[in-house]
């Protein structure tokens, strides 16, 4: 069974920025694609970044390119979303998965263990 827990998360002003960590357990982080997903009040989850086993391959959402970075740690067994030039339009709940093999890295569906999510709020 594995366990990913985020942090990171709060209320920050339209423009700052904040680092999201997603924690997971067991011995086998590194074989696994890694992805960020958010969800706003009345809204669907949706794709934010993912990032492949070694670092070296990642994946942004439009809404993310420019201003996300997505990163890991296989030592930590830690992923990361460094988020600036934040707007009041990221305010969600954000959520780190494991992606399973095959398949493409922005539909949930190809994802198989999810966190618990923790809150963004930008304010305007």
């Amino acid at each position: 069974q594995v366990q990913l827990v985020e942090s990171g998360g709060g209320l920050v002003q339209a423009g700052g920025s904040l680092r999201l960590s997603c924690a997971a357990s067991g011995r086998t982080f590194s074989r696994y694609t890694m992805g960020w997903f958010r969800q706003a009040p009345g809204k669907e989850r949706e794709f934010v970044a993912a990032i492949s086993q070694g670092g070296g391959s990642t994946y942004y959402a439009e809404s993310a390119k420019g201003r996300f970075t997505i990163s890991r740690d296989n030592a930590k067994n830690t992923v990361y979303l460094q988020m600036n030039s934040l707007k009041p339009e990221d305010t969600a709940v954000y959520y780190c998965a494991r992606k399973s093999p095959g398949g493409n890295y922005f539909a949930i569906k190809n994802y198989d263990y999810w966190g618990q999510g923790t809150q963004v709020t930008v304010s305007s």
